[in-house]
């Protein structure tokens, strides 16, 4: 995913961007940058964090990049900030989000000008370069987020710095958020609105869908106003997003209540001795659930933090599942002879959360069932980068629909399989038990996920759950 934080400020604003990036940690796991703009013009520094937290690399940088006004990143994906030189000034410029026609925007850059790109080892054209180019090819910042925002198909929320301010633009659909705080003397932008309350910041505003402000220590411009239709990313709120964070003013963590206590509602029959929730996402839901169905709630494994923060971290998907099984250590009291009843986030590829539930049997656990906060994954995001898949069938449910229908699916026979009263649906649930092992599983309902949320169905987006974004 990654996430970003910018600071407009009459005195330094160093200090407040470098917090306010390193809380966007758990949003991204390869790439940190910085970017500041002083009585020296424009400084910058990018590092690679895989292996390492952001703040450990930056700290003894932090001298260097004096500055008032500055932006920052916690990059999953290209290095950035970048800075650019073009008819416009210099700038330096962050992103986030994921462009899905990228070769048609690449053809177009190079049919509507002289432009060229760096070439990075992988192949590919930094992202955030490419948005750059499409800004430069209008006559102001404004024109040119505007159109970059009509133009890319997927989801892209930027941050640019010039020598007078900051322009924050929300992505078209407000699929990801952007926030804006405010103290004496200085605004700050961020993606989580947690990350600036400890840095004295109180909430200012929200930026709505295609909204784009510029930021100035003195005050903030509505250069383009918010456009009607919205479509946030549902799933921010159910693993994305930290516990503190709040999107269109629902709570991450009270959301995850909420569905815990509706997934106990629906949940008859179940018998267990505790519930756990996967750590961390999953411990909140948990709770609900616990809370709401009696059953109490244990920690019968305890994530190690101190070396391996998120099982995602490596890019190797091998080390990824091996990660995942080291961090988890088992309280053997708790496990050895019991019914344990685990909430995860969500069910992905499986991989992980079955060998989750097989180091709980070679624990000692007497049955394990599973229920995700979440629907049935069905299908790949095409408007953000929130998982690393490169094909549908990563996807455990369409590997097994797959093997259920062939290679040809209609999308209606599709649409069967995310209705949860249809045979279908039912049939690929128990396939998906029967292979991870579960005692039993069931899913959270896409109906009461968003009454989870509670905001207007109409304005999230579900498209992973339902094909419908």
């Amino acid at each position: 995913m990654g996430g970003f934080f910018g600071v407009a400020s009459k005195t330094s604003c160093t200090l407040d961007l470098f917090f306010g990036i390193d809380y966007h940690s758990h949003l991204g796991t390869r790439r940190g940058g910085m970017a500041v703009y002083g009585d020296g013009g424009f400084r910058r520094a990018i590092h690679n964090i895989e292996n390492s937290p952001f703040r450990t690399k930056f700290d003894r940088e932090l001298d260097e990049l004096e500055g008032t006004m500055g932006i920052g990143c916690i990059s999953d994906m290209d290095p950035q900030p970048l800075l650019i030189r073009s008819h416009l000034g210099s700038y330096a410029i962050t992103t986030v989000g994921v462009i899905r026609n990228e070769e048609e925007l690449i053809r177009e850059a190079y049919e509507n000008g002289h432009v060229h790109f760096m070439d990075q080892s992988s192949g590919r054209i930094n992202s955030t370069e490419l948005v750059a180019a499409m800004i430069d090819q209008q006559e102001s910042f404004a024109d040119g987020l505007l159109y970059a925002q009509e133009r890319i198909q997927g989801s892209m929320s930027i941050l640019i710095l010039t020598p007078k301010g900051i322009y924050a633009s929300r992505d078209r659909r407000g699929r990801t958020p952007v926030t804006i705080g405010k103290k004496d003397g200085a605004f700050c932008v961020s993606f989580e609105n947690f990350a600036y309350l400890n840095l004295g910041y109180s909430h200012y505003s929200e930026l709505g869908p295609g909204e784009i402000n510029f930021i100035t220590p003195d005050g903030v411009e509505t250069v383009s106003p918010a456009r009607k239709e919205m479509k946030i990313c549902s799933f921010l709120w159910s693993y994305y997003g930290y516990p503190t964070a709040s999107y269109e003013g629902v709570n991450v963590e009270q959301m995850r209540y909420q569905c815990g206590r509706l997934l106990a509602r629906r949940d008859h029959g179940v018998t267990a001795d505790s519930v756990a929730g996967v750590p961390d996402s999953g411990i909140a839901h948990a709770v609900g659930y616990a809370n709401e169905s009696g059953i109490p709630f244990s920690r019968p494994f305890i994530k190690y933090t101190p070396t391996w923060p998120r099982s995602f971290m490596p890019t190797n998907q091998k080390q990824r599942n091996l990660i995942a099984k080291m961090k988890l250590i088992p309280v053997d009291v708790l496990i050895r002879g019991k019914s344990l009843l685990l909430i995860d986030d969500s069910i992905v590829r499986g991989t992980q959360l079955g060998e989750t539930t097989e180091f709980l049997y070679r624990s000692g656990a007497k049955e394990v069932h599973v229920r995700p906060a979440c629907p049935p994954i069905v299908f790949a995001c095409p408007y953000l980068n929130f998982s690393r898949s490169t094909s549908e069938y990563d996807l455990i449910t369409r590997r097994i629909i797959k093997e259920r229908e062939g290679d040809q699916v209609s999308e209606e026979t599709l649409e069967s399989y995310t209705d949860p009263d249809s045979k279908n649906y039912q049939e690929m649930v128990e396939e998906i038990r029967k292979r991870l092992h579960f005692t039993t599983l069931r899913f959270h309902r896409l109906d009461d996920l968003e009454e989870s949320i509670g905001i207007e169905p109409c304005k999230l987006c579900t498209y992973c759950w339902n094909g419908k974004g």
